[in-house]
């Protein structure tokens, strides 16, 4: 009797220490949130700041300035990732200025040891591994042939039941793509902070609410009473 509880002492033991390794190699998440409304629902994520400093900052920034309002996702892969254009070709709405500086940066490449795993948040980019700009995959699955070689930056904490709904979209196969076959637009987006919780927040968010969606508006009021 004495064996076989000190033997699951052992295991016990062994069980947390193993828990508690993984749960260290794990990158942990901001206390920023941003949300993407889209004509499906909300979809919303945080950052790995620790993981990939500067493609975070640069992605944060474009949220900041409204840049993702109005882009879309052009390539749903059911299984595989849901993809948001870029920003410059991918917006229906004009860029500013300041919007276009930033769209316009690439970032290095901040490959982790960090998986692919679904609601992964992964730049996208062309051959160079430097060219990342502002496409950005979620994983709607498990990508081992990704990790290493593209920069993961963050993950889905809310929306799973949007990207469950965007999979089950037409899609039409144009060369190595998978793309919806009806465009699926981020009408809008917003961010709070998970660590402030008072009315001020409710107002800052309701304020940036009423800016994002103010580009659709406008856009909607020129085309119907110009």
């Amino acid at each position: 009797m004495c064996i076989r509880g000190f033997r699951f002492l052992i295991n016990a033991c062994i069980l947390l220490s193993l828990t508690s390794l993984i749960s260290a190699l794990e990158p942990q998440l901001g206390s920023t949130r941003v949300v993407f409304q889209t004509n499906y629902g909300d979809i919303e994520f945080g950052f790995f700041p620790t993981v990939a400093p500067k493609t975070v900052d640069h992605i944060f920034k474009l949220v900041r300035l409204g840049g993702y309002n109005t882009n879309h996702f052009f390539r749903v892969d059911k299984g595989f990732v849901a993809q948001v254009a870029d920003v410059m070709g991918g917006r229906s709405a004009s860029m500013n200025e300041e919007q276009r500086k930033e769209a316009e940066k690439t970032v290095v490449g901040e490959f982790s040891k960090v998986k692919h795993v679904r609601g992964i948040l992964s730049m996208g980019r062309y051959e160079d591994p430097d060219s990342g700009s502002s496409s950005f995959s979620i994983l709607l699955g498990d990508a081992p042939h990704l990790d290493g070689t593209y920069a993961i930056f963050g993950k889905v904490t809310k929306g799973d039941d949007t990207l469950k709904k965007l999979e089950q979209l037409p899609t039409r196969k144009e060369g190595i793509f998978v793309m919806p076959t009806e465009r699926i637009t981020i009408l809008s987006s917003y961010y709070y902070d998970t660590e402030t919780d008072n009315c001020e927040q409710d107002r800052s968010i309701l304020k940036r609410r009423l800016a994002a969606t103010a580009v659709e508006v406008e856009k909607q009021r020129m085309k119907c009473f110009p």
